[in-house]
């Protein structure tokens, strides 16, 4: 399954991309992060969805330093620009 999320707050220049690369990873996510000209932060993950859940949890959360504001969601069925063996920072 593919998830993209929209992470928006005080969510750039914080090390958000890299606390999200961490997680991702530790749950066997792959996909990546980047920063959006509007401020917000971008993540498209593809794994199963209990670990794009708990993901979620974990956007929502962010790092110290972070303020989260909202999380949008959107499911995918495929998209063919998000990686499947990894998870990248951008």
């Amino acid at each position: 399954m593919t998830r993209r999320f929209l992470v928006a707050g005080e969510v750039q220049g914080v090390g958000f991309r890299w606390y999200v690369a961490r997680h991702a990873r530790g749950l066997g996510v792959a996909g990546f992060a980047r920063n959006l000209p509007d401020g917000r932060v971008e993540v498209v993950a593809v794994g199963d969805p209990p670990a794009l859940a708990r993901l979620e949890e974990l956007l929502r959360a962010g790092p110290a330093g972070a303020r989260v504001t909202s999380v949008e969601r959107e499911d995918r069925r495929d998209d063919p620009q998000a990686p499947t063996r990894s998870f990248d920072i951008r």
